[in-house]
């Protein structure tokens, strides 16, 4: 995969995860869930927002390894 390929890729995982972890929270704090009083009503966005905090975690790391490849292309040409 190309630099350039896997940083688009980074870069996309870290937007949609937080897109998706702001909807889950807004889920979480909608004024529905606090009047269902049904605790299972809570389990499915607090399970997405736990899925996309992992989902930024490992494009971070996908980001972060881009930029150490970066940097050794960088220093092999210095």
């Amino acid at each position: 995969m190309k630099i350039d390929g896997a940083l688009s890729h980074a870069i996309t995982g870290i937007q949609r995860g937080l897109s998706s972890a702001r909807d889950h929270a807004a889920q979480i704090a909608s004024k529905e869930t606090f009047e269902n009083g049904s605790p299972t009503g809570m389990a499915e966005p607090l399970v997405g927002l736990r899925a996309d905090q992992l989902q930024v975690q490992a494009s971070t790391q996908v980001l972060k390894a881009v930029d150490d490849m970066l940097g050794s292309l960088f220093d092999q040409k210095a």
